[in-house]
């Protein structure tokens, strides 16, 4: 665990618990696994202290759960204790692999249907809790983050609404536009970035590439994802371009703006490997369409790095464009939901999260500084340095 001198002498807000829904088991498991790791080794000098009471724990999963009656509406009872305990609640809004029946019919979850069990586990713990944390690495409606039309503001009246309900802090992964944040201004908020387990994933599985300016560069897909990429190339060293989006404002498809074309802004990409970084693939037809003109300009190499694999029409288009050699390989994180044929594709290539959601969940815990969390750059330049230097093990 990065940085645990941090936690070796600072005492705990409140003893840690975590409640894992549905939509979140298997990662909220190794998160979980991580954590009873972490504190089983930590050297604590005050472990024997009344204030580190279930400080070391064998699990810190919440025994909870979230019964239907016939008619589809639910509810949360809690099993255990949960006053004066530090509660982080991990759920995945994308996830609509789990089902429910209502009225004799099978329904998926929606992510209208993970907000609602989100809010009523809060309600089910509310004044009872020391402070309620939610983890919700998508954000829900953060897609809708902005008016420009006469239309509903999604994001900003969940977050309200949890401030109101009693949450002290919500975590995030790659905010679509974490400005949202704004909306609740007296309620903690962290966005975290996973450029340090990308470039992670993408060298431990490609051997030969070089990281410096003549070699390599890093795409942004569209004007949005512009800050992902300055920030990603400046800490590795080399050069960023993006590509502009026209789009057909005269219409409307799928509830967006159809692109008519990508404009390219940046040197030449000739020879060289390119790293295309965005927060999500959902149809994936802006993303095929980039990696296609890139590999149209004699690129070396294209690979994809987006935070949240959603796929949301399947995977034949990105399979029909790997055989056309338009991208080499796609990573994206475990922090959500992703179809099992993925794992089946020979160029997925999973960014594990799990590790740094239990280190974000320690840390906060203890309320200490979140600094060196947040922004990993000596990470990445020791990583960049030690594969240029082709030191095994990275």
């Amino acid at each position: 665990m990065a940085n645990v001198n941090y936690l070796e002498n600072t005492m705990p807000v409140a003893p840690l618990m975590l409640c894992v829904l549905d939509s979140s088991k298997d990662f909220g498991k190794m998160v979980n696994q991580h954590l009873v790791e972490y504190r089983h080794t930590i050297n604590q000098p005050h472990i024997d202290s009344p204030a580190f009471q279930g400080y070391v724990r064998d699990d810190y999963l919440l025994d909870f759960s979230l019964p239907r009656f016939g008619s589809g509406e639910a509810k949360c009872v809690i099993n255990e204790t949960i006053r004066g305990k530090d509660l982080f609640i991990l759920l995945d809004v994308t996830n609509h692999s789990i089902t429910y029946k209502m009225n004799g019919f099978l329904n998926h979850m929606s992510p209208d249907n993970h907000y609602q069990d989100l809010k009523r586990v809060i309600a089910a713990v509310q004044g009872k809790a020391h402070r309620i944390n939610v983890v919700m690495p998508f954000l829900y409606e953060g897609r809708q983050h902005k008016r420009s039309a006469r239309e509903s503001l999604d994001c900003a009246m969940m977050l309200e609404e949890l401030s109101k309900m009693g949450v002290n802090n919500i975590i995030t992964f790659d905010a679509h536009d974490p400005s949202v944040q704004n909306a609740t201004p007296i309620c903690g908020f962290d966005n975290f970035l996973p450029f340090y387990q990308f470039l992670q994933a993408l060298l431990n599985n490609e051997k030969d590439m070089i990281i410096d300016k003549d070699h390599t560069v890093v795409i942004s897909p569209d004007e949005g994802a512009l800050d992902r990429a300055i920030y990603f190339a400046t800490v590795m060293g080399v050069d960023t371009g993006m590509f502009y989006k026209r789009r057909d404002y005269n219409t409307i498809i799928n509830g967006k703006n159809p692109i008519v074309a990508h404009e390219f802004l940046g040197d030449s990409v000739d020879g060289k490997d390119v790293i295309i970084v965005d927060d999500m693939i959902s149809s994936g037809e802006s993303m095929i369409d980039t990696a296609r003109q890139i590999k149209a300009m004699n690129a070396k190499r294209v690979f994809i790095c987006c935070t949240f694999g959603l796929f949301t029409n399947g995977m034949k288009a990105f399979d029909e464009a790997y055989e056309k050699c338009y991208f080499d390989r796609i990573i994206t994180t475990n922090l959500t939901y992703r179809k099992p044929e993925l794992f089946s594709r020979p160029y997925y290539i999973e960014a594990d999260m799990s590790k740094f959601t239990a280190s974000i969940i320690d840390f906060m815990n203890h309320d200490v500084s979140m600094q060196s969390v947040i922004t990993p750059t000596e990470k990445i330049r020791e990583i960049v340095k030690r594969y240029n230097a082709r030191i095994e093990d990275i």
